[in-house]
């Protein structure tokens, strides 16, 4: 059993609604509603699910990027949750975050000396010391130091990436929120940076909370998996207990629909296909937010929320009146 890194406690976040033509804001969207889970020390948490699950935002509270409604993240023993952003700073160098889009997430302005150094600037080292440091951690992650002084347009998206893994890393961080890190890449680019990852968490000792739709991915470099649905978590546990014997229907759906690198596995296995699209966040459905696509559904689902409970031998946990054995 790993020491506790992060601790996320009934975490929830609404955003306003929208102003329709009479200039009323409309209904308040819960984009996540009540997501708790820990991660260990050296561990990777594994946050999966549809587009609009709220996965995003919930890494995005962590790092605080966006202040959460209600709810608390306690980050090294420490509630970091509510603190201003002068007692935030300290806590900042151990928590870093590694964004989907590297060409956004990087300054064109600046060089790259300037984009992986700065966050060692805002800490209080010396310019030079930064760019020194600047220099190793281009090394650290695949890139030619001697490179440091261009810009990003003169990079490849999978470099780019790289520089933004670097700068992630400049301040000798315990946990990085990884916000689907390798989506925006080429398939075969796309492994490399997947390597370049599990290598630093190994020479570095790194957490990682992991954010991606690819179950594939997720479950290469994750310890443990968080499925997501419409702001809420569905199931959580292991690994090998999530993807051998998923408890939830939702999971059951999303595992179905990956690629099986043997043909014939492929054409006999059964596919799950969930009817309709997920309910707006801004109208949840009553009951389990599942319900209106779930095979399963009976009355109970569309009257009573399941929480999470613990679901067969080990400690896989599931949040549905009916789960698989």
């Amino acid at each position: 059993m790993t020491e506790t890194l992060l601790s996320v406690r009934d975490l929830v976040k609404t955003f306003p609604g929208r102003r329709g033509r009479t200039g009323r804001p409309g209904a308040p969207i819960r984009a996540v509603d009540g997501v708790s889970f820990d991660v260990g020390t050296g561990e990777t948490l594994g946050l999966v699910g549809e587009s609009g699950c709220g996965k995003s935002t919930t890494g995005r509270m962590i790092v605080r990027l966006l202040d959460p409604t209600s709810g608390t993240v306690t980050f090294g023993g420490t509630e970091i949750g509510g603190l201003s952003q002068a007692q935030l700073r300290p806590h900042r160098k151990h928590l870093q975050m590694v964004f989907q889009d590297p060409y956004s997430s990087l300054n064109p302005r600046q060089t790259v000396a300037r984009i992986i150094s700065e966050p060692l600037l805002v800490q209080g080292s010396s310019a030079a010391d930064a760019r020194k440091r600047a220099g190793e951690l281009m090394e650290l992650v695949g890139l030619i130091p001697e490179h440091i002084d261009r810009y990003p347009h003169e990079f490849s998206g999978g470099q780019a990436q790289r520089i933004g893994i670097a700068r992630s890393l400049a301040t000798s961080p315990k946990l990085v929120i990884a916000d689907e890190p390798v989506s925006a890449l080429d398939v075969s680019i796309q492994a490399q940076v997947v390597n370049l990852m599990e290598r630093l968490q190994q020479e570095l000792g790194l957490a990682y909370v992991f954010i991606a739709h690819d179950l594939s991915v997720v479950k290469r470099v994750c310890d443990r998996v968080a499925v997501m649905y419409l702001g809420r978590i569905v199931e959580i546990g292991d690994k090998s207990e999530v993807y051998g014997n998923p408890a939830h229907p939702y999971t059951r759906a999303l595992l179905s629909a990956v690629p099986l690198p043997d043909p014939a596995a492929e054409r006999a296995r059964e596919r799950i296909v969930l009817l309709g699209d997920p309910p707006s966040p801004a109208n949840p459905p009553s009951g389990c937010s599942f319900h209106p696509r779930c095979p399963k559904a009976q009355e109970v689902c569309r009257t009573e929320r399941p929480l999470l409970q613990i679901t067969g031998a080990g400690s896989r946990q599931a949040a549905c009146h009916f789960p698989e054995a």
